[in-house]
């Protein structure tokens, strides 16, 4: 984020560089300063002649090269935006003798989306010395929570911890996704509000009840009734819940909870730190670990691993709904 802040306010002081290649795994981040630099950098009379957007499926290196060297016309400079740059990857390194020696009158912008450049080649080397190289790396489920409140708080918005996990466990860790959805709640709910899981439910879809965190839960407190009832709800609504999904999840959990078996220090800080899990749910950890010791957690991984290959179709004949049914039978007893 500070990277981000640093290229924008840059951009805005007028320090602007000649090539900004933007790779990595995370293409929300690429498509934000790209678009930034799109709509700023020339104003709305200069942008008819002197902006041109361009594809990597379409283009060549050296049809870019060429767009590049061109002059503006009235204008200062010109911006030229290659967008899903990826498509160029085997032939990107011949940008290399434009990257040594930039058009300084051109603002050449590559999205180079879900792929990065080697940095022992020569483009590497010749971009980062010309221009600038901003790698946008994919966040890890746990830090997605903590990006939804950060994002909410620029805003005037704040979000409870249940809220922004369901969030993350219905769209997993695309942040195109996410930022649509909260731009949805933005939409409808009142700045200053406290978002929570009702306010999921109602506006986006998500059920605040029958939901795998609900599930995880139930399943810690070895609440049976209770997790039979989102189970059988799982299985009336498949689109909503897959199978797969579940599973994942069920074994993130059991995964942490058997690395939290092992810790020597288990303050709360320590398991936060360990498990990288917010202070909101450590609880959750304590109690299943008094229902699970470490033995029976080995032995529902190991459960949940052969639930996951017959979900996926191998070596089994079993409806989604029987394998369900089954591991949460297996687990529970």
């Amino acid at each position: 984020m500070n990277e981000i802040r640093t290229i924008v306010s840059d951009i805005k002081k007028g320090d602007i560089k000649p090539i900004y290649f933007l790779m990595g795994e995370e293409p929300y981040y690429i498509d934000k300063i790209s678009d930034y630099i799109e709509k700023t950098v020339l104003d709305e009379a200069e942008k008819g002649f002197n902006q041109q957007i361009m594809y990597g499926r379409d283009a060549s290196v050296e049809d870019i090269v060429a767009s590049a060297k061109r002059y503006p016309m009235m204008a200062e400079r010109q911006v030229l935006i290659i967008k899903e740059a990826q498509d160029l990857s085997r032939t990107i390194e011949k940008l290399v003798s434009y990257a040594q020696n930039p058009q300084p009158t051109t603002v050449l912008v590559i999205n180079y989306k879900y792929k990065k450049l080697d940095k022992r080649k020569k483009l590497h080397k010749a971009i980062a010395k010309s221009g600038l190289i901003f790698e946008s790396k994919k966040l890890y489920d746990n830090q997605v929570s903590d990006w939804i409140r950060r994002v909410l708080s620029g805003k005037k918005y704040q979000i409870e911890p249940k809220a922004a996990h369901m969030l993350v466990e219905f769209l997993g860790t695309d942040l195109s996704k996410i930022a649509n959805e909260l731009d949805k709640l933005m939409l409808i709910l009142p700045v200053e509000t406290i978002i929570n899981d009702k306010h999921i439910e109602e506006n986006i879809g998500i059920s605040k009840d029958f939901n795998n965190f609900e599930l995880q839960k139930a399943v810690g407190t070895k609440d049976i009734k209770k997790a039979n009832r989102i189970i059988n709800y799982f299985v009336e609504n498949p689109k909503n819940n897959p199978t797969v999904m579940t599973i994942s999840l069920l074994n993130s959990f059991f995964t942490k909870l058997l690395l939290f078996h092992g810790l020597e220090n288990k303050s709360k800080d320590a398991v936060s730190k360990s498990l990288g899990v917010g202070f909101y749910f450590i609880d959750d950890y304590f109690t299943a670990a008094r229902n699970y010791p470490m033995r029976k957690v080995a032995q529902v991984i190991a459960f949940l691993r052969d639930a996951d290959v017959k979900s996926k179709g191998v070596g089994a004949s079993q409806t989604q709904r029987d394998i369900l049914k089954e591991l949460l039978f297996k687990i529970l007893h």
